[in-house]
């Protein structure tokens, strides 16, 4: 189908600005090639499943409906993963010979040390804070009247982008000078409570808790509404037994609660883990990763885009992929203990 296509473009048939994404017709045939293509595909697993019977057949119809998605993966994911760990392995530029220079750099050159710290604290710190946060929502409104309308509220941003959510939070830490009107939501709390406004995107330390502060408001939604779930589903029997033997309060939850949603609580943190390892487009937004809030996602796109470092940066992508591998591994092993 391929060649008939190339062979038509070639004659004159299929003019070749078609295929030029710049135009609209261009783009309106590879979509309906790509569409054609699928159902090709699909069409054509499904006739060659047809075709075997019995329970070998059963065999070789999960083998065919299998295939496509393992070639898929292959030549997306392995392939590409296996490339980029060679690119690691050869030298600053990963064009050069075969050496572990950009992995001692990464752990040895202060300004990457600093984004190896970063990272650290986003994965110790959001996971946490939005689990508890929103944990500690689902169990104040769980049967509460207008449950519906406040879990609305702290799952709203989970609807918003992280760009949009880092655009918004940049207009709060937004910094003019105290005798000057402000325009940031937290400097004008500040100036109203007569104290100096504060430039709470360029100090380090500071300016990394404060964007994991706007990764934590995104996150929490999700945590509350998953944990919600969870506990909604704990037996009514178990809460009235404990209540029988006088179990209340503090003691209900660590006793109760807590153990009945373990699997939900190991799931969230988890999930908002390897999420919050990936995070990017929070700290390109605001910081641009400047004032050393950069982390490993983002040094990955610098080193390789702007500093013209693909070796490093492909390095950066090993221990990304490293990073998330166990958390993942992890999230697989719990869920088939629950199952």
């Amino acid at each position: 189908m391929a060649t008939n296509v190339l062979g038509a473009v070639g004659t004159g048939i299929i003019p070749e600005p078609l295929l030029r994404a710049e135009s609209v017709g261009g783009k309106f045939f590879l979509m309906f090639f790509a569409v054609a293509f699928f159902a090709a595909v699909f069409g054509l697993v499904l006739f060659l499943a047809s075709l075997f019977k019995g329970r070998r057949g059963e065999q070789a119809q999960g083998a065919i409906f299998v295939g496509p998605a393992v070639l898929l993966l292959a030549v997306g994911l392995m392939y590409p993963a296996v490339l980029t760990i060679i690119q690691s392995l050869r030298g600053r530029s990963g064009t050069g010979d075969f050496s572990f220079e950009n992995y001692t750099a990464m752990f040895t050159q202060p300004e990457l040390l600093i984004v190896l710290r970063n990272t650290a604290l986003w994965v110790v710190l959001v996971p946490f804070l939005a689990t508890a946060i929103g944990l500690l929502y689902a169990i104040l409104i769980d049967r509460a009247r207008g449950e519906a309308f406040a879990k609305a509220l702290i799952f709203l941003p989970m609807a918003i982008s992280m760009v949009g959510a880092g655009i918004i939070w940049k207009f709060v830490y937004q910094y003019k000078q105290t005798e000057r009107p402000q325009i940031g939501l937290l400097n004008g709390i500040l100036k109203a409570l007569g104290l100096e406004t504060q430039q709470f995107l360029l100090e380090a330390p500071l300016n990394t808790l404060m964007l994991i502060i706007v990764m934590v408001w995104i996150q929490a939604g999700f945590a509350m509404t998953v944990l919600s779930a969870a506990i909604k589903a704990i037996p009514d029997e178990i809460i009235e037994a404990a209540k029988l033997d006088g179990v209340q309060g503090l003691k209900m939850f660590r006793f109760i609660t807590l153990p009945s949603i373990r699997a939900a609580l190991v799931v969230v943190l988890t999930t908002i883990g390897i999420g919050t390892l990936k995070v990017f487009d929070i700290v390109r937004t605001m910081t641009g990763g400047q004032f050393d809030t950069s982390v490993v996602a983002n040094e990955f796109y610098t080193q390789t885009f702007r500093s013209d470092a693909g070796g490093l940066g492909a390095a950066l992508a090993v221990l990304l992929f490293v990073l998330v591998v166990p958390i993942v591994i992890y999230n697989v092993v719990q869920m088939r203990k629950e199952a």
